[in-house]
């Protein structure tokens, strides 16, 4: 099944859709979030929707790739299409906190130097990736927040806009719902309440992790967080080593799913240290981390993965991910539950 566009700039590919042999391998793998994706309540047009959007963002990242460009600007250009899209939780379209508000979590990687950067809980960044990434490149430190994050993106011109740029009607839908029940819950406290919610108000992120022409490996993921979080709550997202992490000696990563889980257990750098240090494949390294590990202490969500062959891994533990990838054979898969459509 043919899911749409094609994709510009495949000059390293040839006809039959295999790599050319006197070019370096590239590859490219996405997210939109893992958790309670009930195909039955799906519409066709919301699955199309969801898969044309991947689409686009698979398409623009890999043209950088194609183009010869970096992995960390592949990265950066598939999750800023990511955080323009209502579809997904961050940027436009995140979920809103308990007092009606948005605020907004990511970070970046390069796994040629180890160097990162990250933002967490800001409040109008258009696209807090690239304020992430201005953290990485012209700041002295890894991780900024709040009122000091976006003073900094003042200062590097980063595009800002009102809170509710974010605002859409589902997302404050899914807020009430889930205020409603956590309010329910009569002499139980908030957090054994939060803790019965569905994983759809727990789970929604965006990310991506690359492998360039010059071998080198970067991921980024972006979130709004979990739906009625309160006090500025946190996530794995903007924590490198949970959410986000990226070495060339081994692989990059960008998770989503219940975040609590990924910063305790370490995810995204335990699979990248299962690669490195037991030389185990990079499907094995996530499948157990994933599938075993996180899933046996009740975490819940998923993994997108590359390896410095150009080799990709998607496992999840929920109903569904939205996510695509083109690996360095030129395998292309658009998927949302376990069977992947493939072009």
């Amino acid at each position: 099944m043919k899911l749409g566009l094609l994709l510009p700039a495949l000059a390293a590919f040839s006809l039959t859709g295999t790599v050319n042999a006197e070019t370096a391998p590239i590859a490219l793998a996405i997210h939109g979030g893992a958790g309670t994706i009930n195909p039955e309540k799906m519409s066709d047009a919301q699955r199309q929707a969801v898969q044309a959007k991947l689409d686009e963002a698979l398409s623009a990242g890999y043209a950088v790739l194609s183009r010869d460009g970096s992995a960390l600007d592949a990265v950066e250009t598939a999750v800023r299409v990511l955080e323009d899209s209502p579809l997904f939780n961050a940027g436009v379209g995140a979920v809103y906190t308990w007092e009606e508000t948005h605020e907004l979590d990511a970070s970046i990687m390069d796994g040629a130097t180890l160097d990162a950067g990250a933002v967490a809980g800001v409040r109008t960044v258009k696209n807090p990736i690239t304020l992430a990434r201005a953290v990485m490149t012209d700041s002295p430190h890894v991780m900024l927040s709040g009122d000091g994050a976006e003073s900094f993106a003042r200062e590097q011109g980063v595009t800002q806009v009102p809170n509710s740029h974010f605002d859409t009607e589902r997302r404050l839908k899914s807020l009430k719902d889930a205020k409603a029940k956590i309010l329910a819950q009569q002499g139980v406290s908030h957090q054994a309440a939060v803790a019965a919610l569905e994983s759809e108000f727990k789970m929604g992120t965006v990310g991506a992790v690359a492998l360039d022409r010059a071998g080198n490996l970067a991921a980024a993921t972006s979130t709004g967080g979990m739906t009625a979080k309160r006090w500025g709550r946190i996530g794995d997202s903007p924590v490198i080593g949970a959410g986000t992490y990226a070495d060339n000696d081994a692989c990059a990563v960008s998770a989503t799913g219940h975040g609590e889980f990924f910063i305790r257990y370490n995810v995204a750098a335990d699979i990248c240290a299962r690669v490195k240090y037991q030389k185990v494949s990079l499907a094995s390294a996530a499948d157990t981390v994933i599938l075993e590990r996180l899933k046996a202490v009740g975490g819940t969500g998923g993994v997108i993965t590359v390896d410095p062959n150009g080799r990709v891994a998607m496992p999840f533990n929920t109903e569904g991910m939205y996510r695509a990838s083109i690996d360095a054979d030129g395998n292309k898969v658009i998927a949302i539950w376990q069977d992947a459509l493939t072009e």
